[in-house]
Formats: structure tokens, sequence, C-alpha cells
């Protein structure tokens, strides 16, 4: 028997020695993502660009091995063992291996990332760094060494031990076997589509992946215009937990709506008007930015890597270089299909839990939507760059470090509701009103806390719910349910907006601490409310009909 499990939380089985060690509810994590088919209208491209797009799917899939290493170096020996225990038909190994490639990993992202094969925790930097490295050690090194330090922050490079100490290796050296295997279908794909923009993006992104330098692709991408919108790089750097200084390896392959992008085009030319009226002093808004801003609803075919792993994204906002939104600003990316499959599933089925049946009918698909466009439209407003400690222009996140993520999701979050707002009370905006708004996302808020308080939407959302139920904005109803108190919803949404912005703006690593120790946290209210959610999902594991996909990741 082992005699760790009881400490552990597992099961008291015998477990032979070279058998891996499973934590007994596997099967309830695994019912929170329920398998849910996502397939897209194929009568939206002709039959030269679906062959592109069959292209570009088969070039996407080494994302997921590219990011299984960034999110452990041990992941690949590990899958490996679990193949193996299938075969062996080991109990329980088949449900750990379905978790195992939903979570790109043996942590449940949506449970503060606790382990359910094994007992070790995962580091803070992932992949990305030595397993036990620490900040410190990372100081001492770049103290020592400063002319390494570009190379150590930098987005595209892992930081490995060698015998002399430490080196910084780059994505292009590192994953260069996979990386091998994606610019030939990349290169084949663009000799396949007939689509100029989208032939020139998918030739620069073949050199970027080689030189790891995606300026101009990332320029080639926010031109692009075409049936298909594709997008494959590192981009996010949510994965690196230590800094923040990691990019993670995504891929997104969607074909475009554009009855329904058409809709939404109006929104991008009230940005400069957004960014005039966001609640902080002049001297921190950022009117050197460009702000084309296209907007693009889409049909989600595939994705791999970064964003498929544990919960699933609604939306994008891309690219993140500060150079590129300085002389493009950014391209929205909504996945309609995506957003109404998690409202189904594990959005309205909360509110009806979790609201007072008064205020349920206020509650719409087209303010969740909407809050979602108005969040990425709120990641490419504020301070883009701001004057470090040293006099010098830095971007905030280099400052704000490991908190970067939480701060600028909670950021898009809230100020997204104030230019909502503002869209409503200028009338850019009909089917959405100051109500439908406030209870929306109100209702919704414990659909990303349970994401995980670690995880940058979840904690991100704690803040909201903790400083919203302070300014009195979410109040108790009767039978543990709450009530929005929509006349204090305006004000408890300014307020916040101001401090992320302001956070942002100073790069004050010390005020975005204290609001994190204050607001990100659990309270027994929210345990007690999470716990009347237990039987609804957390959110889907995608199913991707149009790729040939049975089951999650198959």
């Amino acid at each position: 028997m082992n005699a760790l499990a009881p400490l552990l939380g597992l099961a008291t089985l015998a477990v032979p020695a070279s058998r891996l060690i499973f934590a007994p509810d596997i099967a309830e994590r695994l019912r929170k993502l329920p398998a849910t088919p996502i397939d897209y209208d194929r009568s939206l491209l002709d039959e030269r660009e679906t062959a592109a797009l069959r292209e570009l799917i088969t070039a996407s899939r080494p994302v997921s091995e590219i990011f299984l290493r960034q999110a452990s170096t041990k992941n690949p020996e590990l899958r490996d063992r679990l193949e193996a225990e299938v075969r062996d038909k080991a109990p329980g190994a088949p449900d750990a291996l379905a978790l195992f490639r939903i979570q790109a990993g043996p942590w449940d992202r949506i449970d503060r990332n606790v382990p359910f094969i094994g007992k070790d925790p995962k580091p803070p930097g992932a992949g990305f760094y030595p397993p036990e490295m620490t900040k410190a050690e990372f100081a001492a090194w770049i103290e020592r060494h400063p002319g390494d330090r570009k190379a150590f922050e930098g987005l595209f490079t892992v930081i490995r031990r060698n015998a002399s100490g430490l080196s910084a290796i780059s994505y292009s050296r590192e994953y260069r076997a996979l990386l091998d295997s994606i610019i030939p279908r990349l290169r084949k794909a663009a000799e396949t589509t007939g689509n100029a923009s989208l032939r020139t993006y998918l030739t620069e992104l073949s050199t970027a992946l080689l030189d790891d330098d995606y300026y101009d692709s990332d320029l080639a991408w926010m031109d692009l215009d075409s049936e298909i919108e594709f997008i494959l790089g590192p981009y996010e750097v949510y994965e690196d937990a230590l800094f923040n200084y990691k990019a993670a390896f995504t891929a997104f392959v969607t074909v475009r709506d554009k009855a329904e992008s058409a809709k939404l085009a109006v929104y991008a030319k009230h940005l400069p008007e957004m960014e005039r009226n966001l609640p902080i002093p002049d001297e921190h808004k950022n009117f050197d930015r460009k702000f084309e801003s296209p907007i693009r609803v889409v049909q989600e075919v595939f994705t791999a890597g970064d964003t498929r792993a544990g919960v699933q994204t609604s939306a994008f906002n891309l690219p993140n270089d500060e150079r590129v939104r300085q002389a493009k600003g950014s391209k929205k990316v909504l996945l309609k299909n995506v957003m109404e499959a998690k409202y189904r599933v594990a959005g309205k089925p909360i509110a009806e839990r979790f609201l007072d049946p008064a205020q349920l009918s206020s509650v719409t698909f087209d303010a969740f939507f909407n809050h979602t466009l108005f969040h990425e439209l709120a990641h490419g407003l504020g301070p883009g760059f701001i004057k470090g400690p040293d006099g010098q222009k830095v971007e905030a996140r280099l400052l704000l470090k490991d908190r970067y993520s939480t701060i600028e999701e909670c950021k898009a979050d809230v100020v997204g509701m104030w230019i909502l707002l503002q869209a409503i009370d200028n009338g850019w905006i009909t089917s959405v009103d100051e109500t439908t708004l406030a209870v929306t996302v109100s209702a919704f808020f414990f659909r990303s806390i349970r994401f995980g308080a670690d995880e940058a939407h979840g904690g991100g959302t704690a803040v909201q719910w903790n400083w919203f139920r302070e300014k009195e904005a979410v109040v108790p109803a009767e039978d543990g349910r709450f009530r929005v108190a929509v006349p204090k919803f305006r004000e408890a949404v300014r307020s916040l907006a101001r401090e992320l912005l302001m956070i942002e703006a100073t790069g004050d690593l010390p005020r975005a601490e204290r609001l994190l120790s204050t607001y990100m946290k659990s309270t027994p209210e929210m345990e007690a409310v999470n716990a009347r959610l237990k039987d609804i999902p957390v959110d889907i594991a995608p199913v991707y009909v149009a790729a040939g996909e049975k089951g999650p990741m198959r």
C-alpha cells in the first residue's frame, strides 16, 4: 500500500512500484469539461480554400507538441508512460490520459494546478526554465552577467543549465524538429490558397519560425484579409508564472463569418474616443497607438497549443508586440461557435442557479457576446510603453512581472465594461442596455472564477467579484442567490477600471500586489456559491469535427 496515499487524498489501493499514481476523482474532473463538438459552416469556403484549410490544420497539430514541452519538459515522457499503461489496461489510465491531453500535463488548470497524476507540483516557470529555478537565482545571474539580460528576459528563449551555469536557447533551436514539420505545410497552404494576403502571411510566418523574429509576420497578419483567419506562433505569457517573460505557442484555424464581422466593424472607428474616455488622467492615455483594430467574427475549425489547454478561449486580441500595436493596432477575433457552446453548456445554467429569478430575463447572449468583444477591444486601450525607473521607455509587462497577466486580464474585463457603457450611452450599440450588461456580466462572474483563482482570467474575475461586493453592486438575495444593484454598477466599474489602468500606467508592482492580495482570494461566500454549482460543467473540451476528431485531443 502506498503510505503517502492518504496524505495526498489518493485511493489507498496497492499500486505496483512501476505504475503511476492517479487521483481518485479523475472521472469527476473530466465531467467538468464535457466533450463538445465544434464545427463550421462548410459553405463559407470554396474548394480551393478548403484544401488550404486542411493544410493549415495539419500544420497546426505539432503546436500542441511544442506547448506540451513548454508546460513541462517532463510531459512527453509522462505521456509515453500513460499510453503504455493504457495498453496494459491499468485501472484509471484511460481517464488519466484523456485528462492529461485536455490539460496539457498532469496538473489541473481549473483547480489551482493540483496534480492528478503523481504528487509533484507544477514549477512556476513551467518548461521555460530549469524546474527548480527561483526568481532570486535568475536575478542573481543577470546581476553577474548583465549582457545576458535581453536574451534571458526575451519572449522567445528558454533557460537551460549547462556546464558553465545558465544559457538562453532560442525557440527556433529548442523546438527545431517540430518547427521543421510545421513549415512545409505552411508553405503548401501558401501555394494552395488563392488569397494573396494569406499567402504573404504564411510566407512571412515560415521565416519567423526559423529566426524568432515575428515583427514582419505580425504586420502581415494585421493585413490579412481572407476567408480563412489563421494565426500560429508564440504569443501569450500566462504559462510563465515565474515572470510572464516567455511566450507560449498557439494556433487558431478559423473561418471568417462575413455577415457577423460587418455588424461589428463600426466599433473600431470609435477606439480613439474610447481612449479619451478612460477614467485616468490624460497624461497616461495612449494616443500614439494606431487604432486600425480590425474585428473578425469567425467560426473555429481547429486549435492547438496554449489556447487548447484547460479552459477554452472565447476570443483573442493579437499581436501582443507593442511595436506592432504602435504601427498597426491589434486585431480582435471572436470565436462565435465556441462562445455559443460555452454559453449553452457552462454559462446560462450558472446564471439560473446563481441569480435572483426576477433578474433572469436580463441575462442575454448578446450581452455576453458584446462584453467579450469589448474585453478584446480593451486590451488595445490604455498605457503601452511607459517610463521605467531608469527613465527609459518599457512595457508595463516587464515591470509587473508575474502579476501582469492577471492585472491585464482583469483590466480588459473591467475597461471592456466601461467602454461598452460608453457605446450604450452613445447609441453605438442597441442590442444591449445597461441593465442587461450589468446583470449578465455579474451573473457570469462565477463562470470565470471556476477557472481557478491561480489562472489569469479566474483570478482577475475574483478581484472583480470581491470589488463589486464591497461596492454593493452585487448583493445577497434569498435562498443563497444574488441580485445585481444596477444603479451602483457603473461606479464599481469606473473605480476598478481606474485602479487597474493606473497600475499599468505606472508599472507599480507593489500596488498590483496590494490589489491582488486584498481582492484575488476566495471567501466563504464564494465557496458557498461554488458548492452550489458543482454539478454544472466548468467549461468545454472541444472536439473538432472538421479535423476528424472523435474525442478531445484524439
